[in-house]
């Protein structure tokens, strides 16, 4: 036997490259997790409570940065509290009230000091009335307590519930009531009576 035995050693060569499947256990967890963060964000993006939120919050948004002049932004307010409260509560509880009612039906749901003068000064001035009071600070209180409403009302309510009355969607008009058109942009002309960009109190959050 030759003692060179290195000599009689197989040539060096890399072994196979490893397959691509099946994955390592990591990846298949990996893609489940990514699997559920998809269809949580898609059950959270349509969720039709959150829906109704998002576009009432953002209409007050357009109202408050308007600058428009009293009685528009009240008139705006008043149609947006109005087909929240169709929209979340149905037209057998909310579309009969008026006045007092209404104001008290609104501050028992999250609106907060609407009930006194301050409401009565929201249904003056969007029936053309005038209101007393600085504008400014009028128009920051009934965005204030429309945010609070909105807020209140589409936290209370199933999925269910909003289904049944009107699918998670802010209906664009009251019935009887043309379509409304988008709140102007500021007017900077300086005419008078217009109030000033007024923003709600909290950050509007979906």
């Amino acid at each position: 036997m030759s003692t060179d035995w290195l000599a009689q050693l197989a040539a060096e060569h890399a072994p196979a490259a490893p397959g691509w499947w099946p994955p390592a256990p990591g990846w298949w967890i990996l893609a489940a997790l990514l699997l559920t963060l998809i269809v949580a964000g898609l059950s959270w993006w349509r969720n039709p409570r959150l829906r109704l939120r998002r576009a009432a919050l953002a209409e007050l948004r357009r109202i408050g940065q308007a600058g428009q002049d009293l009685g528009g932004s009240a008139r705006d307010v008043q149609s947006l509290l109005r087909r929240c409260a169709l929209a979340v509560y149905g037209a057998d509880r909310a579309a009969r009230l008026s006045g007092g009612a209404w104001l008290e039906f609104l501050a028992s749901r999250g609106a907060t000091g609407i009930d006194g003068p301050d409401g009565r000064a929201l249904l003056a001035a969007s029936y053309g009335a005038p209101a007393p009071g600085d504008a400014v600070q009028l128009c920051a209180v009934w965005l204030r307590a429309a945010e609070g409403f909105v807020r209140h009302a589409t936290a209370r309510r199933t999925r269910r519930e909003l289904r049944s009355s009107s699918g998670g969607k802010l209906p664009r008009s009251l019935p009887g009531e043309p379509g409304r058109k988008r709140a102007r942009a500021p007017d900077r002309s300086g005419a008078a009576g217009a109030a000033p960009p007024v923003h709600a109190g909290r950050g509007a959050k979906p």
